[in-house]
């Protein structure tokens, strides 16, 4: 199962006094799992806007514990400040980022809520996907009157908390309320523009935003106001959903800008706004240089939008995730103000162990040097989960030239599905060359447990048990994709670059080698297995690998043999 990250953003009621900030801050760097990426104090909010991306558990944990502590330390009755608030923890939103559904989210943030309620005693409104009423979505209606209102708010049959106390006790007075909600992940992008008018990067702005502008009659800005047959103001919706943008002007650089929110971008990508920004420019007489990404965003943004741009180009989209991350980077013009780093900029760079040595990640001699010494790992799975990722990179290598071939300009996108299906392969076979060791060491530990009493050698065990199930899965998933991979390589001797016969066919032999190098390594640990229905059941399932890659290489190397003549 792919690693879960969810983001969390609580807004706590203070910005002016450090120690307060540092006190609420260090609660959450005190939980393992969890990494603080940003704190934004501001004096005229009297706000502080916090970042913290883990997984999903411990995300929920560290906020917790990080309104408690903001609970305890903010009192609201004497609290003043531009913003909106109605509480010391005045809002936690929780942000899917990766491998998890806004459901499963959804699920987090109410347990969330809930524990608040019930643990701390604050009055606690769920929002957004969140929420438990449809009229609570919005946090502004959750938020309404603020904390001076809150008294009366919570008299109201109507405003009944979600969780917490349903009246204005000693505690809620003191802390206020806290909405907790699920949301999607929300990207703020300013577009440089190259002018210095406001006035012309707002006409751009409400073009564009979902809310767009108020429609005229005649002139569209000194017109009369057209309104319904209540007196409405009629609205003139922009072209992009899911979006908030203003124009402003930016001192330092001397240019205006469109800054816009993207609240939902599922719904509009990044890469798709800025095309529209641009289009809507340029029907101004103006351009977008270039635009600045505020804040971190989840890789799949800059991702995403390389495969965007390169389809755009006709060209294939399997590559690199750092190709893909160069393509994003100049089609956006991310880096038209300052340098765009990457490793400072996605979520997943971020929080990503820098530390821990990875086997994937040495060089081709360090890899073999590793090998070669007296540590039992890497071993014979790693080696196999390599030859795995070799051999699928061959056949993506295939695929790629073919979608380049001269005269095959019409076949790019039938090589280019074959390749980012390789490259999909590849990364997950990197990843499982480190997942094999790691298993290794595993079982190690587990053996290494003390085994004195009866309850130590129970709990060894079942520690054993566990490690030596982990040693298999893993070589029985780099088969599954090694074989798999197999139809990459096969394609592409049939139909692809014929230069590149050979490429394909040595492809498909590191693949064939790294199916039957694994399934070795599930046989030794199956040994050790105490569930023999399943050791039976992978044991099977293997030698059903083992043979029909082993059919499947046989038909590739004549089919290559006989185009190669």
């Amino acid at each position: 199962m792919k690693h879960q990250l969810i983001e969390c953003v609580p807004n706590f009621s203070e910005g002016r006094d450090m120690s307060v900030i540092k006190q609420i801050t260090g609660e959450i760097e005190r939980v393992d799992g969890v990494k603080l990426i940003d704190v934004d104090p501001g004096s005229t909010t009297n706000r502080t806007v916090v970042t913290l991306v883990g997984d999903p558990a411990s995300v929920c944990e560290a906020a917790f514990r990080a309104v408690r502590k903001a609970s305890e330390l903010i009192d609201m009755r004497r609290h003043t400040g531009a913003h909106p608030r109605f509480g010391a923890a005045d809002v936690c939103p929780l942000v899917p980022v990766a491998n998890i559904t806004m459901e499963e989210t959804a699920a987090y943030a109410q347990d969330l809520a809930r524990r608040i309620g019930s643990e701390l005693g604050i009055p606690v409104y769920c929002y957004e996907s969140a929420a438990k009423d449809p009229k609570r979505r919005n946090l502004a209606e959750c938020r309404s009157g603020e904390y001076e209102g809150l008294s009366s708010k919570l008299a109201d049959p109507q405003w009944k908390p979600d969780y917490g106390p349903g009246t204005f006790t000693a505690q809620a007075e003191k802390t206020g309320a806290c909405a907790v909600g699920a949301r999607n992940f929300l990207v703020a992008v300013n577009f440089n523009l190259n002018t210095t008018s406001v006035r012309r990067a707002n006409s751009v702005a409400f073009d564009v935003r979902e809310k767009g502008r108020v429609k005229r009659q005649g002139d569209p800005i000194t017109g009369e106001i057209v309104r319904d047959a209540d007196g409405n103001t009629v609205w003139e919706l922009g072209t992009l959903a899911g979006t908030k943008a203003i124009g402003w002007f930016i001192g330092e650089f001397g240019i205006a800008q469109v800054s816009m929110n993207i609240t939902d971008i599922a719904v509009t990508p990044v890469h798709v706004a800025f095309d529209e920004v641009c289009d809507k420019a340029r029907a101004r007489g103006l351009r977008v240089t270039g635009c600045e990404i505020v804040g971190v965003i989840p890789l799949s943004v800059l991702t995403d939008a390389g495969k965007y741009y390169l389809a755009k180009q006709r060209r294939s989209a399997g590559v690199s995730e750092g190709e893909l991350i160069k393509i994003a980077v100049k089609s956006m013009g991310l880096d038209d103000l300052a340098p765009f780093d990457p490793e400072k900029k996605v979520i997943e760079y971020l929080i990503r162990d820098t530390k821990q040595s990875r086997l994937a990640e040495m060089t081709l001699a360090e890899f073999a040097d590793s090998t070669a010494s007296e540590s039992p790992a890497p071993g014979g799975g790693s080696a196999a989960a390599y030859l795995g990722a070799l051999g699928v990179s061959l056949g993506t290598m295939v695929a790629n030239l073919s979608a380049h071939k001269r005269g095959w300009d019409d076949r790019w996108e039938e090589f280019s599905k074959y390749a980012e299906a390789g490259m999909r392969i590849q990364q997950e076979l990197l990843r499982l060359v480190d997942a094999d060791t790691r298993a290794f060491h595993g079982v190690m530990d587990a053996h290494a447990l003390p085994k004195r009493t009866r309850e130590d050698k129970l709990a060894r065990e079942k520690a054993l048990q566990q490690a030596v199930r982990e040693a298999i899965e893993v070589p029985l998933t780099v088969m599954k994709l090694s074989y798999e991979s197999m139809e990459i390589m096969e394609a592409m001797v049939e139909k692809g670059n014929p230069n590149s016969v050979s490429d394909a066919a040595v492809g498909a032999l590191a693949a064939r080698c790294a199916v039957r190098g694994a399934y070795l390594n599930v046989q030794i640990n199956a040994r050790d297995l105490a569930d023999s229905e399943y050791a039976k059941q992978v044991l099977l399932e293997g030698s059903r690998m083992v043979q029909e890659s082993g059919r499947i290489e046989r038909e590739i190397l004549e089919l290559a043999e006989k185009k190669i003549g």
